[in-house]
């Protein structure tokens, strides 16, 4: 500091420049904005920001899909279970490179990314023998002139693909979720989350952005050698440079600063308004995961009271946000590829192997088992059974 307080002392010697710049009259407008500036929504760019950026997001998809992912398959089959059967192994291993559960996987990040999940089947001597989750962004949907697709096109680097659908063969399953606004694409969660998204990632910058200046709000360094004697340009410019590059930073966090010659520091505290960023950051994190179905309580986001315990939240995200999405999945992938392996087949999940509503499922078998006016096929029946003779 003894190198800048050389020049920022009068001297004698040296007439004062004819030319003075009065900082302290000058005066900064600041106006509001008529509306918030949001990102785009394209959907590129919400994987981009949304999956790979932010840990909400990433954990909202990630625990939806293994969960869903985990549940087995069965085949019913004129009301008998059966254990083993070709459309059954195909499910299991799907192609070369990816096993069953990171086949569906893949398909529930798509819908909870992109709203639309596209599955290809290749055929050999009429017999479906490998299933192919084709990238969203990649396909392109051709519709015919009944509003509904007569084609799908899927371009991969400089390959370009086109499956036409026809009445009896159908290789392109189009997976979308519920959306009232468009007959053919899906909707997302993330989408739907698009604001929360950035919200949450703009408090993540403006904290990163503290840290970068050692942690602590900014201040003001005021020069009061006399009255009317103000700083040049270039005092002012080497200034602020000399203070940038020995206090800014989060490495030179609480490193003493030596004042002379009529220099003083006024440190500036934070607004209620600028500490509240960790609530809104918060109240962020709650609507994406509200997008997504799953209680914050499972996320660890705070301030949430919904549910008196995680038992009760993790119930309820099974069984209004991983069954219904599975189940749905089950019905798509059993009409498109029931009729290729016989009549009368029907995908279904195993439920039983949901530790989560295991309670619900024993109350379910003690009711029907307890109903006396119900014959034993009745309650087979009612539990998903096929009769059995006499």
């Amino acid at each position: 500091m003894n190198r800048l307080l050389q020049w920022l002392t009068p001297s004698a010697s040296k007439p004062a420049p004819l030319e003075r710049k009065n900082y302290l009259n000058s005066m900064i407008a600041f106006e509001n904005g008529t509306s918030a500036n949001w990102s785009s929504s394209d959907p590129g760019r919400l994987s981009r920001e949304g999956f790979l950026k932010n840990p909400i997001v990433y954990r909202c998809i990630r625990m939806i899909g293994d969960a869903g992912a985990s549940i087995p398959w069965q085949l019913v089959e004129e009301g008998e279970k059966l254990d083993q059967h070709p459309m059954l192994e195909l499910l299991s291993k799907p192609n070369m490179r990816q096993s069953g559960s990171a086949f569906i996987e893949k398909i529930y990040g798509h819908l909870l990314v992109f709203g639309n999940a596209y599955l290809h089947v290749a055929m050999l001597d009429g017999t479906p023998r490998e299933l192919h989750a084709l990238a969203p962004d990649c396909v392109k949907v051709i519709a015919g002139t009944d509003g509904y697709p007569a084609a799908y096109e899927y371009q991969a680097g400089r390959t370009k693909q086109r499956f036409n659908v026809e009445d009896d063969e159908r290789p392109i399953l189009h997976l979308a979720l519920a959306n009232p606004v468009d007959e053919i694409f899906g909707h997302s969660p993330l989408a739907a989350a698009h604001m929360a998204l950035d919200i949450h990632n703009a408090a993540s910058t403006w904290n990163k952005s503290l840290l970068d200046n050692s942690a602590r709000p900014s201040g003001a360094l005021i020069y009061s050698s006399g009255a009317g004697d103000n700083l040049t340009d270039e005092q002012f410019t080497r200034l602020k440079q000399e203070l940038e590059e020995g206090y800014g930073g989060a490495i030179r966090a609480g490193r003493p600063m030596v004042l002379e010659g009529g220099l003083d520091w006024k440190a500036m505290g934070y607004s209620p308004r600028d500490m509240d960023f960790m609530q809104a950051k918060n109240g962020a994190s709650r609507d994406i995961a509200l997008a997504f179905g799953i209680p914050p309580m499972l996320l660890g986001i705070p301030g949430d009271n919904t549910y008196s315990n995680y038992k009760e939240a993790n119930r309820a995200f099974w069984t209004q946000t991983v069954l219904p999405l599975v189940k749905r999945t089950a019905a798509s992938l059993g009409n498109w590829l029931g009729p290729q392996f016989g009549d009368n087949i029907k995908l279904e999940f195993n439920r039983e192997t949901v530790e989560a509503i295991a309670p619900d499922m024993e109350k379910q078998w003690a009711r029907i088992g307890s109903a006396e006016f119900l014959t034993d096929n009745e309650k087979r029946e009612a539990l998903g059974y096929g009769p059995i003779d006499d």
